[in-house]
């Protein structure tokens, strides 16, 4: 529960969590490191663009 003051709050931090951490974690065994960096920074793209979206509304 490291910095998480109830269990609640860790739980529903970890099911957001859950969710969003296989965008930022492509299969990095089956492509080169170039093709790595490309598809991190596409990803990290959309994300910023789903954030704002989502402060905009």
């Amino acid at each position: 529960m490291k910095g998480f003051r109830t269990v609640g709050s860790a739980q529903r931090f970890l099911a957001s969590f859950s969710r969003i951490s296989p965008h930022f974690r492509p299969p990095r065994h089956r492509m080169t490191a170039a093709d790595h960096r490309t598809e991190l920074a596409d990803r990290f793209q959309v994300w910023d663009q789903v954030t704002e979206q989502a402060l905009a509304a």
